[in-house]
């Protein structure tokens, strides 16, 4: 996995990730029932547990923008290659609320 030097610069004291997702079991799974219906269509979703922590954006920022008004990370755009499949499931696993997820096509 690459990494992300402005996420890790930035984010290295803003983010506690044994605060969130596992020792939480309301945010340890992403929620198909709750994907938000500003995401666009497809495999890959965003649930309402997400945190807004900029990591997704970070990894893959051609799929996933912040949105400001929310408060929360979205999926803008699907991938279709595999390069761009990976990039977006490097997100999904490195998500600290575990809030992406992916749906079988």
């Amino acid at each position: 996995m690459a990494t992300i030097p402005e996420f890790n610069a930035f984010h290295a004291n803003n983010l506690r990730c044994d605060s969130m997702g596992a020792d939480n079991p309301a945010l340890s799974m992403p929620n198909i029932e709750d994907r938000l219906p500003q995401n666009v269509s497809g495999r890959f979703y965003v649930d309402s547990s997400c945190t807004d922590c900029g990591l997704c954006p970070d990894y893959a920022p051609d799929f996933f923008r912040r949105d400001d008004d929310l408060g929360q990370s979205l999926v803008l755009r699907q991938p279709v290659t595999e390069a761009e499949i990976q990039l977006c499931v490097e997100a999904l696993e490195s998500c600290p609320t575990e809030s992406i997820g992916q749906s079988i096509q």
